[in-house]
């Protein structure tokens, strides 16, 4: 059976509202896009690396899929690019239509919590959630989130989005931590009782 993986940067304080660049997620006037930026180094790009070798796919909402097809199809800079253009993009989504802009993405149908249900059953390789957020927070209400990749930055904004943000307690095991030359912790977590 295949895993559903959340792989996920976060703050300190959970927050995981535009990591990447300052005009990615202002949603609330969320003035600290970008935050992530500074603490890339080698280790992380070594557990991205790691990652996308035992991953068949990429899940993603909406509004993250329209985010990365509106920077990574066409950039030439990074190393991922291709790995992102050629992998497999499931996207839940209620208000998109196929055909999907993006070289290789298949738009989920119906419920995403049944559709990432009977994606789970298929052979293949793991599904990988990148950011995400209100995906991650159903499939997580539903059970599906088999592991929690989250890149933990030294860093406290106090505002913006956050991974863990309806009040529900989810007890989980860690299984595995790193931390990179930045002071980023890399943590593994599964649910507990997994």
């Amino acid at each position: 059976m295949r895993k559903i993986i959340a792989f996920e940067s976060l703050t300190l304080d959970g927050v995981m509202q535009a990591p990447g660049r300052a005009d990615e997620d202002v949603r609330g006037g969320f003035a600290h896009g970008g935050w992530g930026t500074q603490y890339a180094d080698p280790a992380m790009g070594r557990v991205a690396g790691e990652s996308m070798a035992t991953t068949g796919a990429i899940l993603l909402g909406r509004r993250t899929y329209e985010d990365f097809y509106s920077v990574w199809p066409n950039r030439k800079d990074n190393p991922f690019t291709e790995v992102l253009n050629n992998t497999l993009k499931y996207v839940a989504s209620t208000t998109m239509k196929e055909p999907l802009p993006w070289m290789n993405s298949k738009l989920l149908e119906g419920d995403a919590a049944e559709a990432v249900t009977q994606l789970k059953k298929e052979p293949g390789k793991h599904i990988v959630v990148l950011g995400s957020g209100v995906l991650v927070d159903s499939l997580r209400r539903s059970g599906l989130i088999d592991e929690y990749v989250l890149l933990i930055h030294p860093l406290v904004l106090g505002s913006g989005r956050r991974l863990f943000n309806d009040g529900s307690e989810l007890p989980l095991r860690l299984i595995d931590s790193k931390t990179t030359t930045k002071g980023v912790v890399i943590a593994t977590y599964q649910p507990a009782g997994t």
